[in-house]
């Protein structure tokens, strides 16, 4: 939790205590503890800002400072059962902050710092089939990560400007719309515009896809990882798959009810594809504008990743854009298309075994499609490909979202059984692993085999010696 927070907690404490417990006469001047809270909750409000997780705290501070001038006085005796009732309130207004906290992400660990900026761009050539408005044209919001020099004492970036987009991704979840409304107090490690890094003359650029319903910031730990290693990551969040996605000028296009279904998803996914396309057009263009990453980006060497849906359209993008070198679609089926032309790049799977998927809930249908046509196009691959299967995680591990409740993920189900942070380190140590390899041709051992330090992990290549870089 945030300084003030906990600091308006152990205030409601002695607040509570202050009314509650008996006190001389000469020592009822100590009832006056109970306004404590309220210029605590002033503050935390006006610096940290308010959330809906310490809404029981706040109508405890207000029940507390409406009890004292009574209570003060003696007039208000105390009660067994109001005692009680008061303990239960101040545990809940402790304990909802406490397991839904304002989160942090983990320190990257490369070198680079990192640097963010984020894209409106609208491809004038291309209609958006989601619209039914012939004259509406695909908008789409980028947000780029970049390793920049350090700047220590800049604010860090929101992980999501404006939380609230993000309820119908809550309620697909099955959790209250403003579940995540907080999300814009949380930070990253990133700063808004942070000067390049000097170190190399251009970075590798890799793109990343959402899920269904997702938004293109939810896998900000691993885009952080990546970029703290040397790379480009772009975002693109995609409108009317996203949970909302917030232009510029106000407009919110929230998901199309559409994508609930499974025939409309299929049919909608080589229109995200080119969404793909589209980026890559425009970070061409921004490479030779005058905007702070001009000349710093390597376009000679994209990768793409994406989870669940994203993973699909990543498949489906490395099918039709020759310019993406090197493919790593996380934990989903890939299109039927995809599987009967296959793919030319090298590829990395990264998902689950079967019996984990089946344990998690997933039908027979969703596990036998997402493994064999992963297997198909696998088994057909004439370069490089590895499958890198993690059991005891479940489909929300291979995002932020362990991150949002740590203390209730696993106890609810939330979570897979693996260590959350094995969970969250494994993926991000191959998917870096597997870029080092095709887009920078490093030495990468952990490639060449079953490691020892991922016992774990089932893996499988069909790999071929590490060389220079595709292309």
């Amino acid at each position: 939790m945030r300084p003030l927070e906990v600091a308006l907690l152990v205030a409601l404490a002695v607040a509570f205590a202050a009314v509650a417990a008996p006190l001389p006469d000469r020592a009822r001047h100590l009832r006056a503890a109970a306004l404590l809270p309220i210029p605590v909750l002033v503050a935390q409000v006006l610096v940290e800002g308010a959330r809906w997780q310490l809404i029981p705290a706040y109508v405890l501070c207000g029940l507390l400072a409406a009890a004292w001038p009574a209570r003060a006085a003696g007039r208000l005796p105390a009660a067994r059962t109001a005692g009680a009732l008061g303990v239960l309130a101040l545990a809940v207004a402790i304990a909802l902050p406490a397991v839904v906290p304002v989160f942090g992400f983990p320190r990257p660990s490369g070198p680079h710092a990192i640097g963010t900026q984020t894209y409106h761009w609208v491809d004038p050539e291309r209609p958006d089939v989601f619209t039914a408005d012939p004259d509406d044209r695909r908008e789409l919001v980028v947000q780029v990560w970049y390793p920049a020099e350090d700047v220590p004492d800049a604010p860090r970036a929101p992980y999501v400007e404006d939380g609230d987009a993000l309820a119908p991704l809550a309620r697909l979840m099955g959790l209250p719309g403003g579940a995540f409304g907080h999300f814009d107090q949380v930070r990253t490690n990133a700063v808004v515009g942070a000067p390049v890094a000097r170190e190399d003359a251009r970075y590798p650029v890799l793109l990343f896809s959402h899920g269904r319903g997702g938004y293109r910031q939810h896998n900000t730990a691993q885009v952080e990882e990546l970029v703290s290693h040397g790379y480009v990551v772009a975002a693109i969040d995609h409108p009317h798959a996203s949970a909302g996605v917030v232009f510029p000028d106000g407009r919110q296009v929230p998901m199309d009810p559409r994508m609930y279904d499974r025939t409309f998803i299929d049919g909608v996914i080589p229109f995200l594809a080119q969404d793909v396309s589209t980026a890559l057009d425009r970070l061409a263009a921004l490479d030779r504008s005058h905007d702070p990453l001009a000349g710093r980006l390597d376009l000679d060497h994209v990768g793409m990743f994406g989870v669940s849906l994203g993973g699909a359209v990543t498949g489906e993008a490395c099918k039709i854009e020759p310019r993406v070198r090197a493919c790593l679609p996380i934990d989903v089926f890939l299109p039927a298309d995809v599987v009967e032309a296959g793919l030319r790049q090298p590829v990395m799977w990264i998902t689950r075994d079967e019996a984990t998927m089946r344990r998690e809930g997933w039908s027979e249908s969703d596990v036998v499609e997402t493994h064999s046509t992963m297997r198909a196009v696998y088994e057909r691959l004439t370069g490089p490909g590895y499958i890198v299967q993690v059991p005891g995680m479940w489909h929300v591990d291979f995002s932020d979202f362990p991150l949002f409740a740590p203390w209730l993920t696993t106890p609810l189900g939330l979570g897979g059984p693996l260590d959350p942070e094995r969970a969250r380190t494994i993926p991000d140590t191959y998917a870096r692993a597997f870029f080092d390899r095709h887009l920078k041709g490093l030495p990468t051992p952990l490639l060449d085999g079953p490691s020892p330090d991922y016992p774990e992990v089932l893996f499988e290549s069909r790999a071929l010696p590490a060389g220079p870089p595709v292309g």
